[in-house]
């Protein structure tokens, strides 16, 4: 009969060897993040060539991460078509955050993605709780999720796009102390989606989708789900009024934040803010002809939007009358209390 051997701990579990990026080259994971960014969004792959070399590669490994993230959660591929299971959708946020908790352990994950976000972390340092705040986002959405408050909403856009602002600051060199900077990033990122929102009011109801608060639409006698119908134009074009203006008070607040960058940081997000705002104002502007088609905007107005960008970098911000009623730690206690 064998005697049994008494094992040692060093016998039973060898800690694996962390490998930032998956072991891959910085490279290799970079190549990848450009590509993600070229089928994905030339509005961003517009401002991030404004920052310097380093910042903006990092900002490129988070901008894939994201978008793969997306992609994963919907189940399509760069605007493919939906996967509207509801029990595989779950997986899938399952399978994100499983993923996206290895890269930030300094685990190879076999996605390059995520195996670029966790080259990202092991240069800025972020948190699994800033990335989980983000993939509580697509939680939302996979969940066939409506705000029904104006808090709803703001929780809504913190998730998928306020965190994601923090998390641009990080990797623009924002200290993690530096509280105040990092709610006027998460500012920025309220403001972009509430102009993403106004711009796809049709596209998000010809899916199914509502992210004008119920509350708002009660207020206005809009019956659920009637707010596209032409006999409610007038009062939609007064709730896409209240959100662009709700927008712009976030986007205020975000350019005293963005006075703090280094300059070419800074050039990058004014840009940035102002091709976004551009496109809340001009879906106001438009009134109800916003959705007879997409609110765009063209390479030209780019062009400008960087150049008066550039100015503004050069002066300080404009003084803003009342910061926004929503904070960004507000928020976040909501997210992950929720």
């Amino acid at each position: 009969m064998r005697k049994q051997r008494t094992l040692t701990p060093s016998h039973v579990v060898r800690e694996t060897p962390r490998q930032w990026g998956g072991g891959r080259e910085r490279e290799e994971l970079v190549i990848e993040a450009q590509r993600a960014i070229a089928e994905g969004s030339k509005s961003f792959r517009f401002a991030s060539l404004l920052f310097d070399k380093t910042t903006r590669e990092r900002a490129q490994m988070l901008y894939a991460w994201c978008r793969r993230c997306d992609d994963i959660a919907d189940g399509q591929d760069h605007g493919g078509a939906l996967d509207k299971d509801a029990e595989a959708t779950q997986d899938r946020i399952e399978a994100i955050r499983v993923l996206t908790h290895r890269a930030l352990d300094g685990q190879p994950t076999g996605a390059i993605a995520f195996d670029a976000l966790g080259q990202v972390a092991s240069e800025v340092t972020l948190t699994a709780d800033m990335a989980d705040d983000v993939i509580d986002g697509f939680a939302l959405d996979a969940a066939d999720w409506h705000p029904r408050t104006e808090g709803d909403l703001m929780r809504y856009c913190f998730h998928v796009a306020g965190a994601v602002g923090v998390l641009m600051a990080r990797v623009m060199g924002v200290a993690a102390d530096d509280e105040d900077t990092l709610d006027r990033a998460c500012d920025l990122g309220l403001a972009f989606q509430l102009s993403n929102i106004v711009r796809d009011v049709a596209e998000d109801a010809a899916a199914d989708r509502c992210y004008i608060p119920e509350e708002w639409l009660v207020e206005a006698d809009i019956p659920p789900g009637e707010h596209m119908k032409p006999a409610y134009r007038e009062e939609l074009v007064a709730l896409v009024r209240r959100m662009v203006d709700l927008a712009e008070v976030h986007e205020a607040a975000a350019r005293i934040g963005a006075a703090r960058l280094p300059f070419r940081s800074r050039w990058a997000v004014l840009s940035a803010a102002n091709i976004y705002g551009a496109i809340g104002r001009e879906v106001r502007r438009q009134g109800a002809a916003a959705w007879d088609h997409r609110v765009h905007t063209s390479k030209a107005a780019k062009l400008g939007h960087v150049a008066r960008a550039f100015v503004q970098a050069l002066r300080p911000p404009a003084p803003v009358p009342a910061m926004p009623r929503w904070g960004r730690r507000e928020l976040e206690a909501m997210g992950r209390s929720g």
